[in-house]
């Protein structure tokens, strides 16, 4: 039986995101997955364009928003959930192992706001939830490895991966993270692997394979299994893992690394402003030996 779930993407090129509206046609009712907020880190200037572009389709189609899904704490883009939270009074959920991701980076940061128990975010989601939109069913799939906190939601035969994977001609994601793991990655991307070969699978990034000239975010299980040039069929876990830490190891730091992270921590809201009212955030400096007195 086909899968009703209407699905509309937003790709944000800045950050190579891709956000997903979903609606319910028959209620209505809609949920976004990973929105972004536009952030010039040269400035320090945000805006909501991307956000709004999301909220102007759901106005025109006459859809309510109740539900922002977090695939995972991002950290190479700010999240745009408060800002439709405010506009449409959804409820911003994440899975339940982002109270972990908080311990990690809480002291990163210096962050002693930050709750550690995820009590920033509307809903904690556990592996195997069931959450309603509208008609439809969602199912929570915990998939650890890029971060503690990866979920993946599964409407039917459609599922929003975050950054498990990529397309096929891409790969997979990082793994280096703190608290992220090559060998649960693989296991992550092998659950959601051994899903229905005709299972549409919809990328959270998109970065134009060498030789593609346009961006794509939709695959299936099938294609996956048959080409992912990381770890399609035939790859073990141990040549997974060997293959994902040494590319690891060579991989820069996202450019939003740090303003993402200390943001996205917290649900998407920015830190505490200080009492000039304006809103600062932290950069971590860590002083090699000879450069020590500065």
């Amino acid at each position: 039986m086909p899968n009703p779930l209407q699905i509309h993407a937003f790709f944000d090129e800045p950050t190579n995101t891709v956000s997903y509206l979903l609606v319910d046609p028959a209620t209505k009712e809609a949920a976004v997955v990973d929105p972004v907020l536009d952030f010039d880190h040269r400035s320090g200037k945000a805006s909501t364009d991307s956000a709004d572009a999301i909220l102007k389709k759901a106005e025109q189609d006459g859809l309510h928003i109740g539900l922002v899904l977090e695939t995972h704490a991002h950290a190479d883009h700010l999240s745009g959930a408060p800002y439709i939270k405010l506009k449409t009074g959804a409820q911003v959920g994440i899975g339940e192992h982002i109270k972990d991701v908080q311990k990690i980076f809480r002291p990163v940061f210096n962050a002693m706001d930050v709750s550690g128990d995820g009590s920033e975010f509307d809903r904690l989601f556990k592996d195997g939830e069931h959450i309603a939109l509208g008609s439809l069913t969602i199912e929570v799939m915990h998939t650890p490895g890029h971060t503690p906190a990866c979920v993946v939601y599964k409407i039917g035969d459609a599922v929003f991966v975050g950054d498990t994977l990529f397309m096929p001609d891409y790969g997979t994601a990082r793994a280096d993270f703190p608290g992220g793991s090559a060998r649960q990655l693989y296991r992550s991307i092998k659950r959601i692997l051994a899903l229905s070969p005709e299972t549409r699978l919809y990328m959270c990034h998109d970065y134009k394979a060498p030789g593609r000239d346009t961006y794509a975010w939709e695959t299936t299980v099938a294609e996956q299994r048959a080409s992912n040039h990381h770890i399609h069929d035939g790859i073990t876990e141990d040549e997974y893992v060997s293959m994902r830490e040494t590319r690891d190891a060579k991989l820069a730091a996202p450019l939003l690394l740090l303003p993402s992270i200390q943001v996205n921590i917290r649900a998407g809201k920015l830190p505490a402003p200080d009492a000039n009212g304006i809103h600062y955030l932290k950069i971590p400096v860590r002083l090699q030996d000879h450069a020590k007195g500065i």
